[in-house]
């Protein structure tokens, strides 16, 4: 008969390349990982991981083996995905993660409606302005802004945003209002994660990098300071809608203005989405293009 000991600690291992990190995903200790690696390599009378103080890797066996282990896995995750589609109602845990601000005001909102319809379902959120590593923190599903950088994950676009260099008019009187990408060298840009800032130019991407006496990683910070006429920022429509409707800030250079970033929802190529994950998936991409940014 098939023993299974060892075999979910070894394949978390294998697709996390760490004692550690698997551990944290299956929410048990490094040592009792390492316990079950160790007599499951035992039994089989086969070393599946070189080990060395910074890295664990696949022997050729263990590679082997991993792929056979993964189906199996793979197997049982599509007979509880068949279970729930017999029951009809999705259940169980739900993992995602997504940047803070733009999780608290968009997404849980609407998770928590999701919940509301099918309340035996458990979700757990981390709302991180991180890139975590989804196989590594066993996460189902991120919500990432803007453009994608990894190729390894699977995408859907959910919405769409808009990004505005932007600032006050009390600004625009005192220091002039740039009409070119050169002149903002002359300029106070405030700056949020990133010290450069994307424009189209005759069709083409450009990249502006940009100087000032303000960097803060804050959206809502960055505004503020807009508004009380520090300098330029680029900013996400969803931080600064209100204000432009208002006049309190006004967009400028909009003819070098990039295309709108799609808002997407990404989870692992290796993993099929479970019946609730799908479905969470496809209401926050009906949901959110409906959402004002005024409603929140």
């Amino acid at each position: 008969m098939f023993q299974w000991e060892g075999v979910t600690e070894f394949v978390a291992v294998a697709e996390t390349e760490s004692f550690t990190a698997a551990s944290k995903r299956l929410g048990i200790s490094t040592a009792q990982v390492s316990r079950q690696v160790s007599a499951l390599e035992n039994r089989l009378n086969t070393k599946l991981f070189y080990r060395t103080t910074r890295k664990v890797s696949l022997t050729e066996e263990g590679s082997v083996y991993y792929q056979h282990c993964r189906q199996v896995l793979d197997g049982l995750e599509e007979a509880e995905r068949a279970l729930s589609n017999l029951r009809g109602t999705p259940q169980g845990l739900i993992k995602l993660t997504a940047p803070v601000t733009y999780g608290e005001k968009y997404i849980m909102p609407l998770v928590n409606d999701f919940m509301l319809q099918y309340p035996e379902l458990e979700v757990n959120i981390d709302l991180t302005n991180r890139q975590v590593d989804l196989v590594e923190g066993s996460f189902d599903l991120a919500i990432r802004l803007g453009r994608l950088t990894s190729s390894s994950m699977m995408a859907k676009r959910l919405t769409t945003r808009t990004m505005y260099v932007c600032a006050s008019p009390a600004y625009l009187a005192k220091f002039g209002v740039p009409h070119s990408l050169s002149e903002l060298r002359h300029h106070n840009c405030l700056i949020g994660n990133l010290d450069h800032w994307r424009f189209q130019e005759s069709g083409k991407e450009k990249s502006v990098r940009v100087t000032g006496n303000l960097n803060c990683n804050s959206g809502y910070g960055l505004r503020d300071a807009v508004l009380k006429g520090i300098g330029i920022a680029q900013l996400p429509d969803y931080y600064i809608d209100k204000d432009l409707d208002s006049g309190e800030i006004v967009p400028i250079l909009t003819n070098y203005q990039e295309p709108e970033e799609g808002i997407w929802a990404l989870y692992p190529h290796n993993r099929h989405l479970s019946p609730k994950v799908r479905m969470l998936v496809d209401f926050l991409a009906e949901e959110l293009p409906k959402i004002s940014h005024y409603d929140v």
